[in-house]
């Protein structure tokens, strides 16, 4: 986890946030299959691996009171409470390692651009699993993004699993249902374009 950590601070550093490749002027996408989902403004919902993603402030500006974003690092969260100002305090804030983490209460929707292609290692992915199942109530939706089959091969350095919907949902396990997926093109600041999909699953009750 200290290599990680260490890692995606480099990532981080001396950079503004439009500056880094994942940086989104609006998540679209997200946003999409999280109104999908059908959950309403009580819902628990958190964005794991959101840095300084603005995911939370559409989410916050459509009336989402019950939001946390997790993140390995503290410099993207950094970032995200300074451009959220007085509304960072609306936001429950964590910085921890996806696959050590320890849930204390469940949420309703789960969030994640772009963390699972990183776990390369068939250990870190079960245990990424083994977390989002006992941490997403039943009944509860999980979207997930990853490179496409034709996306890249890397990302920031490091290698990555490209997926589609269906050997994603392999890897989740028989608890989460594929329910609908959204290919999207992402173009980095630098202008290359990166070939995602996301799909969103239902936790089986």
């Amino acid at each position: 986890m200290a290599d990680q950590r260490e890692h995606w601070r480099r990532a981080y550093a001396g950079k503004r946030e439009d500056e880094v490749g994942w940086y989104q002027v609006s998540p679209d996408t997200s946003l999409a299959l999280i109104e999908n989902s059908c959950a309403g403004t009580e819902a628990r919902i958190i964005d794991v691996g959101g840095g300084a993603s603005r995911l939370v402030d559409a989410l916050l500006n459509r009336g989402f009171r019950r939001l946390t974003v997790l993140d390995i690092v503290e410099a993207g969260l950094r970032q995200a409470q300074e451009r959220l100002g007085g509304r960072a305090s609306r936001v429950q804030w964590m910085s921890a390692d996806i696959t050590a983490w320890n849930p204390v209460d469940p949420y309703d929707l789960w969030h994640d651009r772009g963390v699972f292609h990183f776990l390369t290692e068939k250990n870190e992915r079960a245990k990424y699993c083994a977390v989002l199942e006992r941490t997403l109530a039943p009944g509860g939706h999980a979207v997930i993004g990853t490179f496409a089959p034709d996306g890249p091969e890397e990302c920031s350095g490091l290698p990555v699993i490209r997926y589609d919907a269906e050997s994603l949902g392999r890897e989740l396990g028989p608890a989460f249902k594929d329910a609908e997926t959204i290919l999207e093109d992402h173009t980095t600041p630098g202008g290359e374009v990166q070939h995602f999909q996301f799909t969103r699953f239902a936790r089986v009750p």
